[in-house]
């Protein structure tokens, strides 16, 4: 009897399918926030650089051509207000900020209608303050109207209204607003178009040997030590507001392209995905829901919740409701509805959230179980301070 040879067991090789780089994912981005700063329209001071913003008009017109939805946010009102009165410096006083920003906005729009119209493309004027992405009712419709201007095909133009808006001029920027459009209209990509290279490892302005960072994590911990000081004169930001709204963006999980904006071809190259500037990553498994990105995004706080250490671990490690049981203080006088921060024992914030109560009622029942509510305010209201749906973890 012949025996047969034994079949050896078939190997099946594992296809391991290649991973995509992050600068492989930028040509996949399809609706971008596109941001230019002051020194870059007005030439440092010298008036609108015509030259610069038809060329930016046109590779914004053909990325819109090619199937991408891009809202372009404009600092440099303030700016050429400043250089049409003959103004040499940026003026303390707010009611000459606003009359700077009144003039340099009509002209802004001005010259980024006939830019856009060279190549067939409407623009849209949409001036926000932060009442206008504080208030989710006026949120809503913001984005609402960005939306259809999209859908038109219209280039939203996007700036503070710093014309009226007082505590932007004083503290606003609009690497920030930047930032909060990325969110309000669901962006895959922003692009922060500056006067500088990128992101270097030191301040290039004092360490002449510093090297350009090429890709880093939104959120690595030595990105703003790697920032330096603040913006020039003309402008609000630095690198340092780059950086923050980056973050903000990562968020969304959104890539944030740090560029030069005087680069050749800059933003079809970024959108290709050439290696241009700094490329700052969104952290895996960081994304958060609209809604919660929205709460993170607010600056008027109202009041602050003090925590216990158990209630802090809760906040930061779960992500779950406060209850009035870990609260030690209240600070404030704030509303039911009202934005307020939850602070550590360590003088921490943790995170911040829409409150269940108004101040009076949080300090009657700050330390008390849940079930104690009614015995205590006479009627039932929720069982949480702030529900876990409207907390966000800072």
């Amino acid at each position: 009897m012949q025996l047969r040879p034994k079949r050896r067991p078939r190997i099946r090789m594992r296809r391991t399918r290649p991973t995509m780089s992050a600068r492989e994912r930028l040509p996949g981005v399809r609706r971008w926030v596109v941001k230019i700063g002051s020194a870059l329209l007005t030439a440092d001071g010298q008036g609108l650089d015509r030259a610069r913003l038809e060329e930016w008009a046109r590779q914004i017109a053909a990325l819109a051509a090619g199937g991408n939805e891009v809202v372009l946010v404009s600092s440099g009102s303030v700016a050429e207000g400043m250089v049409r009165l003959g103004w040499r410096s940026r003026p303390l006083r707010l009611d000459e900020l606003q009359a700077a920003a009144s003039v340099g906005q009509a002209g802004l729009v001005e010259a980024y209608g006939q830019a856009f119209a060279a190549f067939q493309r409407r623009v849209a004027q949409v001036l926000l303050t932060h009442d206008d992405v504080s208030h989710r009712g006026r949120y809503l419709n913001a984005r609402r109207t960005l939306m259809t201007l999209l859908g038109l095909g219209v280039v939203p133009i996007v700036n503070e209204n710093d014309a009226i808006a007082m505590e932007e001029i004083r503290v606003g920027d609009n690497d920030t607003l930047a930032a909060l459009v990325v969110n309000l209209i669901d962006a895959d990509g922003l692009v922060i178009l500056t006067d500088q290279a990128g992101v270097f490892d030191a301040d290039p302005r004092t360490h002449p040997e510093a090297s350009l960072v090429p890709e880093i994590e939104a959120y690595a911990p030595e990105l703003l030590r790697m920032a330096g000081a603040s913006g020039g004169v003309l402008g609000r930001g630095g690198m340092q507001t780059k950086i923050l709204a980056a973050r903000q963006a990562a968020d969304s999980d959104a890539l944030t392209v740090i560029v030069d904006g005087r680069t050749p071809r800059v933003l079809e190259r970024v959108a290709a995905g050439e290696a241009l500037g700094t490329l700052l990553l969104p952290r895996p498994g960081r994304r958060r829901a609209a809604r919660k990105n929205w709460l993170a995004g607010q600056r008027r706080v109202r009041g602050r919740l003090q925590v216990d250490a158990g209630a802090a671990r809760v906040l930061r490690e779960a992500g779950r409701s406060l209850l009035p049981i870990g609260v030690t203080a209240v600070e404030g006088d704030f509303h039911r509805g009202d934005l307020v921060a939850c602070i550590s024992p360590d003088g921490e914030e943790v995170a911040r959230g829409l409150v269940n109560y108004d101040a009076r009622e949080a300090r009657l029942l700050m330390g008390q179980s849940s079930e104690r509510i009614p015995a205590i305010l006479g009627y039932d209201r929720e069982p949480e301070f702030i529900h876990r749906d409207n907390l966000v973890t800072v």
